[in-house]
């Protein structure tokens, strides 16, 4: 059982930027984690934006490579993404999501089973 809580988001300017946090609390441990930030705006499908895997391994989205950084603090049980460069189109909810397997690579919003509520991000041009 895990349950994740984001927070950080908000409404910023074009060209600013925002720090998402995603903290989680296990009830069981385990070894194989992965885990992803999705967003989906209004209308549109989920998309995956980053993700940490097996061995540390990053993948990202290419609408947002070399803009956001996906990072976790294991001791603390969270996840971040640190989102620079904002764009109007970088508007949506944004997911924190986790599965009990390594993945190499960002994975479709369907291999990950845990997933938090969400946190919006609002873009302003």
């Amino acid at each position: 059982q895990v349950q994740l809580v984001e927070s950080g988001g908000g409404s910023v300017q074009a060209g600013g930027s925002l720090r998402l946090s995603c903290a989680a609390s296990r009830y069981t441990s385990s070894e194989r984690v992965s885990m992803a930030w999705f967003r989906q705006a209004p209308g549109k499908e989920r998309e995956g934006v980053a993700a940490i895997g097996a061995f540390g391994t990053l993948s990202y989205a290419d609408s947002v490579k070399g803009r956001f950084t996906i990072s976790q603090d294991n001791a603390k049980n969270t996840l971040y993404l640190q989102m620079n460069s904002l764009k109007p189109e970088d508007t949506a909810m944004y997911y924190c999501a986790e599965d009990p397997k390594w993945y190499y690579v960002l994975r479709p919003a369907s291999a990950y089973r845990y997933w938090g509520q969400g946190t919006q991000v609002t873009v302003s041009s």
